[in-house]
């Protein structure tokens, strides 16, 4: 779906947790998340420290959309 969209002319971030999938699926701008069953926070944490995560990742991800790519490229943590 991911590459439909942005044959779509709109930029896409796939954020996950299995980064070869999204390899395999031909996403060009991939965000790692965290954890399979938490991708965009850990319960563990205190809520002030998960939140500063989750901004993290959200910051990451809108500075994916706003870069070029030509091929995939993974935004590493």
């Amino acid at each position: 779906m991911v590459k439909e969209i942005e044959r779509a002319g709109i930029p896409v971030v796939h954020v996950c947790t299995v980064v070869p999938i999204s390899l395999t699926v031909g996403a060009n701008r991939i965000v790692p998340a965290v954890a399979i069953p938490y991708p965009l926070g850990d319960p563990n944490m205190e809520a002030a420290d998960e939140k500063k995560l989750r901004r993290k990742l959200v910051e990451k991800s809108l500075a994916a959309l706003q870069t070029p790519v030509s091929e995939q490229t993974v935004f590493e943590k």
